[in-house]
């Protein structure tokens, strides 16, 4: 596949996925919130009908009723609008994009050799596509053997926890730290979507099929689809933060970019949970939940304070105006393999004087700022060799003839 139809495909898939997933995850957020912000209905012919909780809403000029029934309506209605393309559209784009991405390109995006020595690249993509299947299956192991005992959601709870805690630590050992970020988070992604396709989707078509039979609705089917619901809504916000954290280098550089991964994602299933509670406290009148903001706050000042970059250390090597020609030497050494005349990879080639000052931004904002540049640091790039980049930067990046001030 051509470098140039690669990006389009890369660019289309990414755009679909984002789409398909802001749908899947504002309807969650959505049913959520009306799960936990319904009242008991004022209306006794309401209570008669079975519904079990009301809310009023008003957007964008309407007024909406929402109702929720106890277990199910009498009676089943013609329409009814199910929920469930947007969640398997976000995982088919998602893994179409880790595939042309991440398995079709495992040598340069999964596999760091300086973490570990892979003896193939068919060995590496296979271990982590088994990453999603193994996590799914531990995960809905422990849902259904702990979830139907005395403070089984606790127990579930823990478990899932130390699952992904282990699975974060495995990821790290094996992959390019990049790769081993999104892995984790696809992960979870992988078990949000079978949750919705082996338990929620299956429970509601249960219902409906005693409902149809005449039959009396076993309320368990519709408790089993909460739990996993449940776990959803929690898994969505560390989702999105593995998914977004491969973009900042500060991050997959750190000394132990597992924890600090473990880390960040318990920051977001914190700040989810003081909304979900939020809902609740203000139907019940309650004081907000601010404990669990202010403990996610602190683990993202504790992250930020661990990871907060050391002064280098003095040298006797001269820091004084950079020459174009040593920046022309280091972007020849260090990045040509990736952006010549004739792969120019991003759409970005440095193969001339005019080229590298054009792109001086860039070189910069990657390579000395971010540092995810070179990927994966394929060409091992030194420390020094990044100031001296961003020396030059700083410094008005000038051409050839011209020092940097």
């Amino acid at each position: 596949m051509g470098t140039y139809a690669l990006e389009w495909l890369q660019l289309l898939l990414r755009w679909g996925h984002v789409v398909v997933a802001i749908a899947w995850v504002g309807a969650s957020f959505y049913f959520v919130f009306l799960d936990h912000s319904l009242r008991p209905p004022k209306d006794e012919v309401l209570r008669d009908q079975g519904v079990s909780g009301e809310l009023w809403a008003v957007h964008g000029g309407g007024f909406y009723h929402a109702q929720k029934y106890a277990v199910a309506p009498r009676h089943l209605p013609a329409g009814l609008h199910w929920f469930y393309w947007e969640s398997y559209a976000t995982w088919l784009t998602g893994f179409a994009l880790f595939s042309v991405t991440y398995l079709w390109q495992a040598q340069v995006f999964l596999i760091d050799p300086r973490v570990h020595a892979w003896p193939t690249t068919l060995a590496a993509a296979a271990t982590a596509v088994a990453f999603l299947a193994v996590f799914w299956l531990a995960y809905d192991l422990i849902c259904r053997t702990l979830g139907q005992r005395a403070q089984g959601d606790r127990w579930v709870g823990a478990c899932v926890v130390g699952l992904v805690v282990v699975a974060a630590w495995l990821a790290a050992a094996w992959f390019a730290p990049r790769a081993a970020f999104l892995l984790v988070g696809a992960m979870l992604a992988t078990a949000m979507s079978a949750n919705v396709l082996f338990w929620i989707i299956p429970g509601q078509r249960a219902v409906l099929a005693q409902m149809r039979a005449g039959e009396s609705v076993d309320p368990a089917h519709g408790q089993r689809a909460k739990q996993r619901s449940v776990h959803n809504t929690y898994f969505t916000l560390p989702v999105l933060v593995a998914m977004l954290s491969n973009h900042h280098g500060f991050l997959l550089s750190a000394p132990q970019p597992w924890l600090a991964l473990v880390l960040l994602m318990a920051a977001g299933a914190l700040i989810r949970h003081f909304f979900v509670a939020r809902h609740k406290a203000l139907v019940e009148g309650r004081p907000l939940h601010w404990p669990s903001l202010i403990a996610a706050g602190s683990l993202l000042v504790g992250l930020a304070v661990w990871l907060k970059p050391m002064p280098a250390p003095s040298t006797d090597e001269p820091r004084g105006a950079v020459i174009f020609d040593q920046v022309q030497q280091l972007v020849s050494t260090r990045c040509l393999t990736c952006h010549n005349a004739v792969v120019a990879s991003k759409g970005v080639q440095l193969h001339t004087p005019a080229l590298i000052q054009q792109h001086a931004q860039q070189i910069y904002q990657q390579a000395a700022v971010l540092k995810t540049m070179p990927l994966n640091n394929a060409t091992q790039i030194t420390a020094a060799e990044r100031a001296l980049l961003a020396r030059w930067f700083e410094g008005g990046a000038p051409g050839p003839g011209a020092p940097s001030q």
